[in-house]
């Protein structure tokens, strides 16, 4: 599902004008953006919930030539499923 469908469906589930459902969505992602830039986590009960993971610097290598290169520190964003969704999924 894409943002534009999520808004379509928000559009018709709650019968409010597209541009509204496309406000309300933009909030929420906005607010969960700003939660996770803050380095906070975000708990969805019976969905899931995102943090940041921070990996350190590394040595990598190039899988071209087989040259050793460092891999600088990096952030990245987390989703690990509630219990209730990976149910649901698996049935």
């Amino acid at each position: 599902m894409t943002k534009s469908e999520l808004i379509e469906t928000l559009a018709t589930r709650i019968d409010v004008p597209k541009k509204r459902a496309e406000d309300v969505v933009n909030a929420v992602f906005d607010s969960m953006k700003d939660a996770l830039l803050e380095n906070e986590r975000i708990e969805i009960r019976g969905f899931g919930s995102f943090s940041i993971r921070e990996y350190r610097a590394k040595q990598g290598r190039n899988p071209r030539t087989g040259e050793t290169v460092q891999v600088d520190e990096k952030k990245s964003v987390h989703f690990k499923a509630g219990k209730e969704l990976r149910e649901r999924v698996d049935s």
